[in-house]
């Protein structure tokens, strides 16, 4: 069963005016499903209609079965952590992680109990009489995450809960959240406009843009198969190079500004099947290969970012701006001019109309 199913949802604000439309998803029992997009597609706009903070303007939002539009936000067995703290300043740490409970009127000996398994959880065992003043960024992020725990429910919401957290202690949380799934097995919905950060966390994403659903898939498939030119650009960094392509009369390879490029057996059929004459191409930077004069994009070193593991290289070429990444060999120097060609196989072609993916792309789909 769904532990979160959300069937043809919409928020309209105003008749036409659509802040999210026609969303359908499914998160399953125990399943890290993770929101991602752009500022303004409405990912936290869809988190907060599931919360019940959000009115649903169309379709159905489901809770282990349970349909819950109507259904007050105390009562939808959910726990809600946002990017902004909320601490109470004046109470210490098990105060603030003890006060939901105490508006419930449960047993002191059961909130005790509840606040001391959240604080051993989350490492806080020690700070329970500090206040939140005494506590470091993560620190506080914990207190926020320990009082959501503590009310024990079937659904976690994070909305952009890293946002405030510099970049080393977001990769910590982000390594601790993934840890808390594990050990309570709740479901949980995280949203954040963070590629990398959704890429890391979730067991499957959802990608959206003007308040629509692009894809749902597993972080591997989303980045290797992505559905339309949008995924593509968005999941990835840096992001994906795009070229406008001539398919040749042999349907073996493509021409970019005059330049062929080899395509591989999988995308060949493709091509053949769909009988075309242009074709959007994506490649990867990981997959843009620089050889030495000679058949293949002709392109200029324009400046090298070198980041330790790996060496990006930034291309200045007939089409506009291209990156490459090297994590082994010889780097080649500003202004280097080089044929650049892409791995056959991992070519990613595009209705250059449409945006749409050509090849088997994992589309919006129920499971998650």
């Amino acid at each position: 069963m769904p532990g979160v199913e959300l069937v043809g949802v919409g928020k309209a604000y105003a008749p036409g005016r659509y802040a999210v439309r026609g969303v359908a998803l499914a998160v399953a029992e125990g399943g890290f499903l993770v929101l991602v997009g752009p500022s303004g597609c409405g990912k936290s706009t869809l988190l907060r209609m599931v919360a019940g903070l959000e009115e649903v303007s169309e379709g159905e939002i489901r809770i282990a079965g349970r349909r819950v539009n109507e259904v007050a936000p105390r009562d939808r067995d959910v726990a809600m952590v946002f990017q902004n703290y909320a601490l109470y300043p004046h109470m210490t740490v098990a105060e603030n992680l003890g006060f939901a409970l105490r508006m419930r009127r449960l047993a002191a000996a059961e909130i005790r109990r509840r606040v001391h398994a959240a604080a051993d959880v989350l490492g806080l065992r020690e700070h329970l009489d500090r206040r939140p003043r005494e506590l470091s960024g993560g620190e506080r992020q914990r207190v926020a995450l320990g009082r959501a725990m503590v009310r024990e429910p079937r659904v976690f919401l994070f909305d952009e809960p890293l946002s405030n957290l510099d970049a080393r202690l977001r990769v910590e949380m982000r390594a601790e959240i993934r840890a808390l799934h594990r050990r309570v097995g709740s479901t949980m919905i995280y949203v954040t406009h963070d590629q990398v950060e959704a890429m890391t966390m979730g067991d499957r994403i959802a990608v959206l843009r003007g308040g629509e659903l692009q894809q749902c898939a597993e972080p591997g498939a989303l980045y290797a198969r992505p559905a339309n030119t949008f995924v593509a650009g968005f999941i990835g960094t840096p992001p994906v190079n795009l070229l406008e392509a001539r398919v040749a009369l042999d349907g073996g390879s493509v021409v970019v500004e005059g330049a062929r490029l080899a395509v591989g057996g999988a995308q060949r059929a493709v091509l053949a099947e769909k009988r075309v004459e242009r074709v959007t191409i994506g490649v990867r930077p990981e997959d843009l290969l620089a050889g030495g004069p000679g058949e293949g994009l002709p392109a200029t070193v324009e400046h090298v970012e070198p980041l330790g593991s790996e060496t990006l290289v930034h291309w200045a070429g007939p089409t506009g701006r291209l990156v490459s990444r090297i994590t082994s060999g010889a780097v080649p120097a500003p202004g280097t001019v080089s044929a650049l060609a892409a791995r056959p196989d991992r070519m990613l072609l595009f209705d250059p109309a449409s945006g749409e993916s050509w090849l088997a792309a994992e589309r919006v789909t129920a499971g998650a």
